[in-house]
C-alpha cells in the first residue's frame, strides 16, 4: 500500500518511501553523496529514505522498508529504536504527533499522541510561594510529567496502517538495548553536559554514568531494563505499558517523588486522530499538524505572508531573503504567543 509518514516527535523523523516493498532504501548519512561545490552532501536513494538524528535508529528504519515493510512500520521501528539510541529526544515517556498520508485514498491524516496532564493536576501547581512560576516544580520535578502517549501513538499507527507485527517492528529497539550499542560522539556530549540535572536520581547514574564516570564515545551501553519494558509492550501491547508492571513501576515512581500519575491516568489514556490542516503555497499543498501543535498553523501562515515575494530574486541568505523570513517568522510566532499558547 502507497503510503507517506511524516511524524514529528521530540526527535525528529521522517519516513518517505515510493512504495511499501523498498529494496533499495537507505538512512541518511549512510550513503551520502560528495560534491566539492557544496558544503551539503546529499543522499539518494531510489525507493525510500529514512531520516533521524540518530544514524543506528534510521537504519532500523531503513532495514524495515528493505524487508518489504510500509512508511509507518519503518517509522514505527524507528521511533522505539531512538527510545534506546536518543535518550537526549528520542522516548517512552513523551508523546508526539504523526501525519500520515493515504496515498490511494490520497487522504491525509494526523495521530496525537501527546503527554494528557494527570487528572489530579491543577492549574496553580507551579505556582511558588512568591507567586511567581517555579521552573524547578514545571520542569525538572516529578510534577512536571504528563501522561506518556508515545507507546500508545506508535501502537495505534502500526495496529491501523502498517502491515507488520510488533516483534517485527520492535526486534531491532530490544536487541539494541539488551545487547548495548557504541555510544556516539554527540550522546557522550550530551550526557556530560546534563549531568548535574541527571545526577539527581542515582538510578540515572547508574544508568548513564556507569555509577559515577561518563561514558567515552565509542564505549557500549546497555539498558537491559529498558529492554525488559520494550519486551512487555511486545508480548502486551498497549497493556504492556499503560497497565501491569510498566503501570506499576511508574505509579510507585510518581508516589515516591511527589507526582501526580496514577494508575488509572495510564490506563484511560487515548490518541486522537484529527484531520491535517492543510493551506497553498505557490501550487503545492502543505499539510501538517492542527492543534494542539502549533506548528503546521504558523507554518501554513508563513508560507502565506512569503508567497506574494519572489524569494528566488532575492538570492539565497542573502540579507533580503533572511529579513522576509524573519518578518514573516516574527509576526508568526507573535500570533502563536497570543492565539495559539494556554489560556
Amino acid at each position: 500500500m502507497n503510503k507517506l509518514l511524516l511524524s514529528f516527535t521530540a526527535a525528529s523523523l521522517l519516513v518517505s518511501p515510493s512504495f511499501s516493498h523498498a529494496k533499495d532504501a537507505t538512512a541518511a548519512g549512510a550513503n551520502a553523496v560528495m560534491s566539492y561545490d557544496s558544503r551539503f552532501h546529499p543522499v539518494i536513494a531510489k525507493h525510500g529514505m529514512v531520516s533521524t538524528q540518530d544514524r543506528l535508529a534510521a537504519e532500523v528504519g531503513r532495514d524495515i522498508l528493505a524487508r518489504g515493510g510500509n512508511a509507518v512500520d519503518a517509522a514505527v521501528a524507528t521511533g522505539f529504536a531512538l527510545a534506546v539510541t536518543h535518550p537526549q529526544a528520542g522516548n517512552l515517556g513523551g508523546g508526539g504527533f504523526m501525519v500520515v498520508h493515504l496515498a490511494k485514498q490520497n487522504k491525509t491524516l494526523t495521530i496525537d499522541f501527546r503527554e494528557m496532564a494527570p487528572a489530579r493536576a491543577s492549574r496553580d501547581m507551579y505556582i511558588g510561594a512568591d507567586g511567581e512560576v517555579d521552573n524547578r516544580l514545571a520542569q525538572y520535578s516529578h510534577l512536571s510529567a504528563g501522561v506518556p502517549g508515545t507507546v500508545m501513538g506508535l501502537l495505534d499507527a502500526l495496529e491501523t496502517y502498517g502491515t507488520m507485527n510488533r516483534r517485527q517492528v520492535m526486534g531491532p529497539a530490544i536487541r539494541l538495548a539488551q545487547h548495548g550499542f557504541p555510544v556516539s560522539h554527540a550522546m557522550a556530549e550530551s550526557l556530560e553536559e546534563y549531568r548535574e540535572t541527571l545526577s539527581v536520581d542515582p538510578s540515572t547514574l547508574e544508568y548513564f554514568f556507569k555509577g559515577g564516570s561518563g561514558y567515552n564515545a565509542g564505549e557500549k551501553i546497555v539498558q537491559k531494563d529498558l529492554a525488559d519494558t520494550l519486551r512487555r509492550i511486545k508480548t502486551e501491547g498497549r497493556d504492556g505499558f499503560y497497565k501491569g508492571k510498566t503501570a506499576e513501576l511508574i505509579s510507585e515512581e510518581m508516589v515516591k517523588g511527589g507526582g501526580l500519575i496514577t494508575p488509572d491516568d495510564l490506563a484511560n489514556y487515548k490518541t486522537v486522530t484529527r484531520e491535517a490542516v492543510t493551506g497553498d503555497y505557490k501550487g503545492y499543498t502543505i499539510a501538517s499538524m492542527p492543534p494542539p501543535s502549533s506548528g503546521g498553523i504558523h507554518i501554513i501562515q508563513m508560507l502565506n505572508m512569503l508567497s506574494r515575494y519572489d524569494l528566488k530574486a532575492d538570492g539565497h541568505n542573502s540579507a533580503a531573503y533572511l529579513h522576509k523570513l524573519a518578518e514573516a517568522m516574527r509576526r508568526a510566532f507573535a500570533d502563536r504567543s497570543k492565539y495559539l499558547g494556554d489560556p
